[in-house]
């Protein structure tokens, strides 16, 4: 552990001062970790990672279509699997790898926060990629995102009871806010793609093109502002946490789903559901909910989880295509048609 990250680790030991969430006083920040942050540059990025939100949002509930919704939840066997797998799995892999690595309080919660977040719109296009079930991949971004309200606060408050003062570590009602500002604007979304379907692509190409650009200028000004601490979130205990995450996702969520014995294609996608996670609204509630003074650099925790999040389903993507292009084509069965009173063989080429 190099100075840097021991002070910022000090520094919130002695914030958090025996599970008062907020104990910080003006003695406590000289003393131990200083924000590094001035008041300007911190309501400039979290004015941009709530408008990242808000786009990332509108540009989902573009995606959705209301007659798809219906016909999946009125055969909701993959929809049913894919919820339990994202609010089962994700949160209990993210309790235990904090467990066995052994994580600080705060980091705890952040790792928590993520593996708690309902999906992404990344596992949109990975599921794509492997020509997976794009209907059942929509609905189930858009059912966890529903869901999330009343799941996540209530999964953080149960396995925050795992940890020793966590138990009212969490803001419960920013995060319920953060959550809130997703569904709202995703409903926007689907309204957009119900009444004006013509303007759902242009929209979406626009909130990439604007989304793309605010994350540079987020990665930007935290990189001035944060400078030397940026080391606390590449500790070797969060590089491994991160990578881990997404990839026991991806793992557990194909399993669960062959064991359920869906076809190949809503196995594929299940799996990506499943370790994507909405890494928008993990850094918007991290960077929002959290005082400065106590999440500190961890807030840029979901921008690692997201490289590993997209690499390592990269990798799988290759693997299927390559899988794909090897395999055998499957023979040609021959057709019998009757004709004329006698049965005949016809090739089908």
């Amino acid at each position: 552990m190099n100075q840097t990250e021991g002070q910022y680790r000090d520094g919130y030991e002695t914030a958090w001062n025996g599970g008062n969430t907020y104990n910080i006083t003006p003695h406590n920040v000289t003393t131990g970790f200083q924000s590094p942050f001035s008041p300007v540059m911190d309501m400039a990025i979290n004015g941009i990672t709530i408008i990242i939100l808000f786009i990332t949002m509108v540009s989902l509930g573009c995606t959705m279509e209301i007659s798809k919704i219906k016909a999946h939840i009125l055969k909701p066997k993959g929809v049913a699997i894919a919820v339990v797998a994202q609010f089962g799995i994700m949160p209990l892999t993210a309790f235990s790898l904090a467990k066995i690595f052994q994580l600080g309080a705060i980091e705890a919660v952040t790792v928590l926060i993520c593996g708690c977040c309902p999906g992404g719109n990344l596992s949109n296009i990975f599921a794509l990629a492997l020509k997976g079930d794009m209907n059942l991949s929509i609905v189930m971004t858009t059912c966890s995102t529903v869901l999330a309200l009343g799941m996540m606060p209530l999964l953080l408050f149960l396995y925050c009871h795992g940890f020793n003062n966590l138990e009212n570590a969490v803001p419960y009602t920013g995060i319920t806010i953060a959550l809130i500002m997703t569904l709202v604007p995703c409903a926007i979304g689907i309204a957009i793609n119900h009444r004006v379907p013509q303007y759902s692509q242009i929209i979406i190409k626009v909130g990439l093109s604007i989304l793309l650009i605010a994350s540079v200028a987020i990665g930007v000004m935290s990189g001035i502002s944060i400078g030397g601490t940026v080391w606390v979130v590449l500790s070797p205990q969060l590089m491994a946490v991160a990578a881990l995450m997404p990839l026991t996702g991806y793992l557990l969520g194909y399993i669960m789903s062959t064991i359920f014995k869906v076809n190949h294609q809503c196995r594929r996608t299940i799996s990506m559901e499943t370790g994507c996670q909405n890494i928008q609204l993990c850094s918007t509630i991290l960077k929002v909910a959290f005082p400065p003074e106590v999440i500190g650099p961890l807030y840029l925790f979901p921008l690692i989880y997201i490289i590993f999040q997209g690499g390592e389903a990269l990798l799988f993507i290759i693997l299927f295509r390559c899988f794909q292009s090897f395999k055998p084509p499957a023979e040609a069965k021959p057709v019998y048609m009757t004709v004329a009173g006698k049965i005949e063989e016809v090739k089908v080429l």
